[in-house]
């Protein structure tokens, strides 16, 4: 632990007001040539919020709750948080690391998994950034860490939360984002989903049954994506007999707006036009076990 000299919170981002929607859609996905009319339908997904992501917030919280852990366990590092698509901008947060005469930092990024967009582009960014500031500290991102306790047992408590809330044959259904099928890495995000969600269930469920589904699919028809989406999940469960649903977000680390919106609003209201009893589990957010995380896998690069 020794080695670095700071904590690089890093994460994605997400638009703070009405105003800021827009841009921020605009900056997730430039050079996509994605159509003004497609990113104003999504963008109404955050003005049923007040146009307020979550996720900055989100990510507030969590630098607090590490600062916290790391004063309470004598870890005597600064954290700082940058994000990819909005501010704090990583490149921003870069330039003031260096200016506060840090040398090498190591990063903790708000995803859990392997595979392109959750581990590969976030190197990239951490790359791009670093060249936009001449002399830029080192930065090391911490290794992936879907199969750690810290993100695995919120989840097992999440799970057995939402299953008490619901008839005792409800139905356990992951969710995840979901990716194109030609996209790098693929197969060890799913493979990795797989596994998280199965010890989750038979923690938390044993002998259950249980399905991996995925959501927020946002390319076009053509392109095949990991499949089924939640909605078409939930449909398929209620055409079988399945009376109830626990939900368990088991591809992310708080509840962002692909929760808050696609889970709460879209597969909350799908599954009542179906009768279908709906409940989702809570995302680790600032569990201290989550928490704690950073300083652990810290610990493990002496």
């Amino acid at each position: 632990m020794t080695s670095y000299d700071a904590l690089l919170l890093l994460s994605f981002g997400g638009p703070e007001g009405p105003e800021d929607v827009i841009p921020f859609l605009e900056n997730v996905t430039r050079g996509r040539n994605i159509p003004r009319e497609r990113l104003e339908k999504v963008g109404e997904h955050y003005y049923l919020f007040g146009g307020v992501s979550p996720i900055n917030g989100l990510c507030r919280d969590l630098k607090a709750a590490i600062e916290a852990d790391f004063a309470a366990h004598g870890v005597d590092l600064p954290v700082y948080w940058g994000n990819r698509n909005w501010t704090p901008y990583l490149a921003d947060t870069v330039r003031r690391m260096k200016e506060d005469g840090i040398r090498r930092a190591a990063a903790f990024v708000t995803s859990a998994y392997s595979g392109f967009s959750t581990n590969d582009q976030y190197l990239d960014d951490i790359a791009r950034a670093r060249e936009e500031v001449p002399d830029a500290p080192e930065i090391d991102k911490l290794p992936v860490y879907c199969d750690r306790p810290g993100f695995v047992d919120p989840f097992v408590d999440a799970a057995k939360d939402a299953l008490r809330r619901l008839p005792q044959d409800a139905r356990l259904v992951f969710t995840a984002h979901s990716v194109p099928l030609a996209q790098p890495n693929r197969e060890h995000y799913e493979a990795e989903l797989h596994t998280v969600a199965r010890t989750v269930a038979e923690a938390a469920a044993p002998g259950g049954q249980w399905d991996l589904v995925y959501q927020s699919r946002s390319g076009p028809p053509s392109q095949p994506w990991l499949e089924p989406q939640i909605t078409d999940h939930l449909e398929k469960l209620h055409g079988e007999g399945v009376r109830a649903v626990a939900v368990v977000p088991i591809g992310f680390v708080s509840d962002h707006m692909e929760v808050k919106y696609d889970l709460d609003v879209e597969a909350a209201g799908r599954a009542a036009e179906l009768g279908l009893a709906f409940a989702r589990a809570a995302t680790p957010g600032t569990d201290p076990r989550f928490a704690r995380l950073p300083r652990l896998l810290l610990e493990e690069r002496r």
